[in-house]
């Protein structure tokens, strides 16, 4: 089998570079005549690398790229002084789709769960709404996915600093629990809300999904959060894969390869024909069961062997459950039979 290959991800070289390049321009014009030794240090780099971005610098400028049109530059010894900036002085001004993409980014980072100053980011709104006037058009308006008055509901809890008796379902387990929690924050995680908190029953750190959560009741005493207690960093999402999960593999067809996009796998590898065999963490085998019986006839359970037989398992069940009448229909089945009895004379 062969190891698909995964595109890899870009270097930032050229992206720090490019900004370094526009903040080298207004950097030398405000200091015409700097040493080279001295301009390196301010902006942390060598002085080969400063020479080198000059010489870009000398080959970068307006449309044309003619005489006059140029970055143009005098070198005095070791001093360097800009002597043409094709505007490159001149403040950038934002583009009606330039704007509108930050008034509606900023909006959405105003509604989202767990900001810690939301205050700071209005006034940023206030300011480029103020400077881009009319070129954004008509207000917008954003909403966040979901349930916003339970989103709402859940944040005005969760400020209100008392601990809270929540009902809730666990997809993972198939199974709704009420529990005590000490809210610790709301915040948004791949477009969806949740509140981390305290698990008095778990006795640690939980993540509860806001549209999971079927009822809330805020209790009189306060939120007693523990010292051990800390957030978790969900930059790269909520789940989170470990050697200490189930690994499970799967052989998928041509129509299950989304698998590979939408969870992270360990192992992707092409098998026979068409077919993939894919590697993945999984919370549970509960969770991991329901998900193979969801994609259809063209996965295979290759391991772990005990999620292969639940698998089976339950789809024999399922098989039977169809090909057995329900027993109401068996009883009214039987009453429209004509009663064949011999009757005595």
């Amino acid at each position: 089998m062969s190891r698909i290959a995964t595109r890899p991800t870009g270097s930032r070289a050229s992206a720090d570079r490019l900004a370094r390049l526009l903040n080298l321009v207004p950097y030398l014009l405000a200091r015409p005549g700097i040493e080279i030794a001295e301009a390196a240090g301010d902006l942390g780099v060598t002085e080969r690398q400063l020479r080198e971005d000059l010489e870009l610098l000398w080959v970068c400028g307006l449309p044309g790229y003619g005489p006059g049109d140029l970055i143009d530059m005098a070198f005095d010894g070791d001093r360097v002084t800009i002597t043409y900036d094709a505007g490159i002085d001149r403040p950038l001004r934002l583009t009606p789709d330039e704007a509108l993409a930050l008034v509606v980014a900023l909006r959405m980072l105003a509604e989202t769960p767990g900001v810690a100053n939301r205050e700071a980011v209005e006034r940023a709104l206030a300011k480029i709404e103020n400077a881009a006037g009319d070129t954004v058009g008509a207000p917008v308006a954003v909403r966040l996915p979901g349930d916003s008055e339970q989103v709402e509901s859940l944040r005005a809890a969760v400020e209100g600093g008392r601990a809270l008796r929540i009902t809730y379902y666990t997809a993972a387990r198939d199974e709704t629990t009420e529990r005590v929690v000490d809210p610790l924050r709301m915040l948004m995680v791949g477009g969806r809300a949740y509140m981390e908190a305290w698990c008095r029953r778990a006795e640690a750190v939980r993540l509860f999904r806001a549209d999971r959560i079927d009822a809330v009741t805020e209790l009189d005493e306060p939120v007693a959060v523990p010292p051990q207690a800390r957030p978790n960093d969900f930059t790269d999402g909520v789940f989170r894969p470990s050697t200490e999960l189930p690994l499970i593999t799967l052989r998928i067809g041509r129509r299950e390869r989304w698998i590979t996009e939408y969870y992270p796998c360990e192992r992707v590898e092409a098998g026979e024909g068409d077919r993939w065999l894919v590697s993945l963490r999984v919370t549970d085998l509960g969770w991991a069961r329901r998900f193979v019986l969801g994609l259809g006839p063209e996965v295979t359970v290759v391991a772990p062997a005990e999620l292969a037989e639940q698998v089976r398992a339950q789809a024999l069940a399922a098989l039977d459950a169809y090909a057995t009448p329900p027993a109401a229909q068996v009883v009214g089945a039987a009453a429209d039979v004509p009663d064949r009895t011999p009757q005595s004379v």
